[in-house]
């Protein structure tokens, strides 16, 4: 399964700093002025996995094969961009396809970084974003047409699905509040409507803020709680991450430190989107590779057999399993099957976030 994120906020917000922090190199345009980001940028980065070197080192094998996450970073939306305005529609359809959005809002003070609306107002700045995209899927909702007289059941009921949504939206509730169950999702799967997505705020704040970190962080939930908004969300300051890209592992913690942070925005921005999205990942280990393999929570295992290929999925008979502490503990799979500390399960079995697996296929 594949995690994508899209970074969409205003121009001068930070998104292009944040994008080239995260790919740990200067791949985005960080220019100081509007629409500098002509193409989506995107970059695909491993998922920070402590696990699997430890695998490799078991199981000795050189080949380790992490989880990815596809970051697409798009030029700066302004008021009209869904008609059209600053560089509009043609960058909306560039993150349709994603997972989930990664909203930059403006929350530092730079009298060198010009705001495009020339004045930092955050509470503005999302209204302005989230107008924007509710646009973007009336726009889309329009064009679906009415059935025709012979139409099927279904879809006599995706269309007034179609209506309601469009309701709802134009009551500025975005779809993914509009409880829909999970069979009205997946008949509008289709349609890739961009309020359905599930956002993450990310707050850009300065290193000032940074220092102040339970000072700044009340303000922000001060700021969501008041505009009754549960989204998550995250507190970076994108211009320190993209200062300690030079520094090692160990000095970039050491750094952070300072800042009362135990991880960089990268790790906590992929963490946040898993359990946004409600992700795992369960690890194989052999002498060929050792992998990490992304599935939703609660994915029974011969689905998750179905993400290393189609055919596991049909032919699955069982699997054995074993989590990771474990398995480290025994040192590989031939002392913990040894010490019994191997379970062999079958169709119903819901696999667990760090299980060590191996899947048993037939012919």
């Amino acid at each position: 399964m594949k995690l994508s994120i899209g970074i969409v906020g205003l121009p001068n917000v930070g998104k292009s700093t944040l994008f080239n922090a995260l790919l740990k190199r200067q791949i985005a345009s960080a220019e100081n002025y509007p629409f500098c980001t002509i193409d989506p940028n995107i970059g695909v980065i491993e998922v920070p996995d402590e696990r699997l070197a430890v695998l490799a080192k078991i199981v000795n094998t050189s080949k380790i094969i992490p989880a990815i996450v596809e970051f697409y970073d798009i030029a700066g939306l302004v008021k009209g961009a869904s008609e059209g305005e600053g560089l509009g529609n043609k960058f909306l359809s560039h993150i349709r396809e994603v997972s989930t959005i990664a909203h930059v809002v403006r929350f530092f003070e730079d009298e060198n970084v010009i705001h495009v609306e020339n004045r930092v107002d955050p509470e503005s700045d999302i209204v302005t974003i989230d107008t924007e995209l509710a646009l973007a899927d009336l726009a889309t909702l329009k064009k679906q047409t009415e059935p025709r007289m012979n139409a099927t059941k279904e879809e006599i009921l995706t269309y007034q699905l179609i209506k309601k949504i469009k309701a709802g939206i134009n009551q500025n509730i975005p779809v993914r509040k509009q409880n829909l169950s999970e069979d009205e999702c997946k008949a509008i799967q289709h349609l890739n409507l961009l309020t359905l997505k599930p956002v993450i705020y990310v707050f850009n704040v300065s290193e000032s803020q940074l220092e102040n970190y339970d000072n700044t962080e009340d303000k922000i939930r001060a700021f969501l709680s008041g505009n009754n908004d549960k989204s998550p969300y995250l507190i970076i300051c994108a211009k320190l991450e993209n200062e300690i890209l030079t520094l090692s592992m160990s000095e970039q913690k050491e750094y952070l430190t300072q800042y009362h942070l135990v991880d960089s925005g990268l790790n906590r921005l992929i963490k946040k989107a898993y359990d946004t999205l409600g992700l795992i990942s369960y690890l194989t280990a052999g002498e060929k590779e050792v992998r990490a393999w992304t599935v939703k929570k609660g994915t029974l295992a011969p689905q998750a057999a179905g993400v290393i290929h189609t055919d596991f999925e049909k032919n699955f008979i069982k699997a054995d399993i074993i989590p990771f502490g474990t398995f480290v503990k025994c040192n590989g799979w031939t002392n913990a099957r040894e010490l019994g500390k191997v379970s062999t399960v079958g169709r119903n079995y819901e696999i667990k976030d760090g299980e060590v697996v191996e899947f048993k296929i037939g012919q």
